[in-house]
């Protein structure tokens, strides 16, 4: 008699309602964070009421950067074929510097007993600071206020919308502004590698881009815009309330929770990083994929 196994795979979904950070309040680190996952088959289906193995790692920078914590878990999907867990709670992720840089969950999931042979792989970036980081930002705040001008969120300004701010150096307000318009285009039309290798910095990036026709439409928009950088790019994802808000009061066309979303961060010769809005998922992708550009440019 033949058994017949089933495969599955992972949709994982990390929102800013379900990632959450704990906080103790003598060490201001974050203590647990909460995941959830959704498990489909290759029917799309539901998973419900299954045990499997999850295996966690935290990685520093990107994707593929160096692992900084890792633990594994065996739980049950619920009737909803949604797993809950909580990461974290030891030493070692106590340890974990999170105002370092950005910082990416990577999910392993194994099916088959014992549960320990991970052949589903999902990665999504920690999008949410920690409370630590935000209260530097609010003290510096309070001891530099040297502003000639204060932005909100969600303002037009420099023929965009600001989704993004923080306070420089010189003690002057900064930020991050989105295009109004978007296109759908090829991150590249000849495949080659150009270093675009920033995850921070979009500018950098688009400036080394050739044979790119998103590159093309975004030159169009005038001098200062740009492709946003992964990083860049989950900062307008983050914000997105805000931006959807003015782009339908002024009748503009809103940032689609469908839609998936270029970047200018470059992961090979062929591929490079974009962003899906519906599930925060950041992965790679062939460059010649035709999927959404939103420029931004900073001030």
């Amino acid at each position: 008699m033949k058994t017949k196994i089933q495969k599955f795979k992972a949709v994982l979904i990390i929102t800013l309602t379900n990632l959450l950070i704990c906080i103790s309040v003598f060490a201001q680190l974050p203590q647990k964070i909460s995941y959830q996952a959704l498990i489909r088959d290759n029917n799309n289906d539901l998973v419900t009421n299954r045990l499997m193995g999850m295996q966690i790692n935290i990685r520093k920078g990107n994707i593929k950067g160096p692992v900084v914590y890792t633990e594994t878990q065996t739980p049950t999907t619920d009737a909803n074929g949604l797993v809950s867990i909580q990461i974290g709670g030891n030493d070692d992720f106590n340890m974990i510097d999170w105002p370092a840089g950005s910082y990416f969950i990577e999910t392993r999931i194994a099916i088959i007993p014992p549960y320990t042979t991970y052949t589903i792989t999902g990665t999504s970036q920690l999008l949410s600071v920690p409370y630590s980081l935000h209260s530097k930002t609010a003290e510096h705040a309070k001891t530099t206020e040297k502003f000639t001008s204060v932005r909100k969120l969600g303002e037009e300004y420099l023929g965009g919308i600001i989704f993004y701010l923080y306070i420089g150096s010189d003690g002057e307000q900064h930020g991050l502004v989105v295009s109004k318009t978007e296109t759908n285009a090829y991150w590249q039309s000849s495949l080659s590698l150009v270093n675009a290798d920033r995850t921070d910095d979009g500018y950098y990036n688009t400036a080394r881009m050739t044979d790119s026709p998103a590159k093309t439409w975004i030159t169009g928009l005038g001098t200062g815009w740009y492709l946003p950088s992964v990083d860049e790019l989950a900062l307008l994802l983050r914000n997105r309330f805000h931006v959807n808000k003015t782009l339908r009061t002024i009748g503009s066309a809103p940032l689609l929770s469908t839609d998936y979303h270029w970047s200018s961060t470059e992961w090979s010769e062929s591929a490079a990083f974009y962003i899906r809005f519906l599930n925060y998922i950041v992965n790679t992708e062939n460059k010649e994929k035709e999927y959404v550009i939103r420029a931004v440019r900073a001030f």
